[in-house]
């Protein structure tokens, strides 16, 4: 951490002048700084972690527990039949571990006793918008694609929100999920997720907050891998962007990852690492939107180099 402190000094000393942040009450955190920003949400989407809302055809979905705030959000969008996105954040409280994922064998939620895993429709969305809960994925073959049938492919993991089995559960709505290979879920996509989960989860102390969005690509055709037997869209991309605020500055970085069906777990993370910028321009979604637009900037066009060496992308 020795690194970070240095080289933070040396890349935010601008970023951080005249910036307080402040609670804006809805779990996530809003910049109090007095800079002009000229593209935030609307108060209802202030918090650090929400992308700039499409609206239209889409509505805001938040999942959230009394006793750890909000589990994660999503912008559903009713035509498409995806998500454009979900985002959520780590801090001290929320990232603690009161519960596992086997422990769902016998475990009673939401009226019913699981034998597994809780994969159900999200209640605060259309049923018929969302894909079934058993069959669609994995009787969906596309072998000219590389994929003889798909997985329930988390966005926010469910190793993210084990603080209780509430918030684990929330995570099983097939609002959470895209067709994912197994062999891109449990591998490549399951390293980037535990690089976000431990690797730099492990330095939200204090009053710190690892804010993150991720999704897949829906918008545009070519930027669809298929769909599924019913219709429902393919990605045939991935991202994350990350924000960490520590010590009143901010540090920021992205994956964007081609959605193949074989075993890439070996590869070195920081081959698909960007910056925010250029995940912007790839997926045409303003993140972070509701920082102040000089330190929203600051963190978006830092080059590959310095991303590298902060964030550790050694592995």
């Amino acid at each position: 951490m020795k690194l970070f402190k240095v080289l933070s000094l040396l890349v935010f000393a601008t970023i951080i002048a005249g910036c307080d942040d402040s609670d804006d009450g809805d779990g996530g955190q809003s910049s109090g700084s007095q800079s002009a920003n000229v593209n935030r949400n609307a108060p209802a989407y202030a918090g650090l972690q929400f992308p700039k809302v499409k609206g239209g055809k889409s509505d805001v979905i938040t999942h959230s527990t009394s006793a750890f705030g909000d589990t994660y959000s999503l912008e559903w969008d009713h035509q498409l039949k995806a998500q454009r996105w979900t985002c959520y954040y780590f801090t001290k409280s929320n990232k603690v571990k009161n519960w596992s994922r086997n422990q769902w064998d016998g475990a009673s939620w939401e009226g019913k006793t699981w034998s597994g895993d809780p994969f159900q429709l999200d209640p605060k969305i259309p049923y018929k918008e969302q894909p079934s809960v058993t069959g669609e994925f994995s009787g969906s073959s596309y072998p000219d694609k590389g994929f003889t049938y798909f997985q329930r492919g988390h966005i926010c993991a469910s190793e993210d929100r084990m603080a209780s089995k509430e918030a684990n559960g929330q995570t099983f709505y097939m609002s959470n999920m895209f067709p994912q290979g197994d062999k891109f879920n449990g591998k490549l996509w399951s390293k980037m997720e535990s690089f976000v989960r431990n690797d730099w989860g492990k330095n939200v102390t204090g009053n710190d907050t690892l804010f993150v969005v991720k999704g897949g690509t829906i918008d545009r055709e070519n930027d669809i891998l298929c769909r599924t037997r019913s219709g429902f869209i393919v990605p045939r991309y991935f991202f994350m962007a990350l924000l960490l605020k520590k010590n009143n500055s901010y540090q920021a970085m992205a994956f964007w990852v081609e959605h193949i069906n074989s075993d890439h777990s070996g590869d070195k993370l920081y081959s698909y690492a960007c910056n925010i910028k250029t995940l912007e321009e790839k997926t045409n979604i303003d993140f972070f939107c509701n920082l102040p637009d000089d330190i929203e900037s600051a963190v978006e066009t830092q080059d590959l180099a310095t991303i590298k060496r902060l964030w550790n992308l050694t592995k």
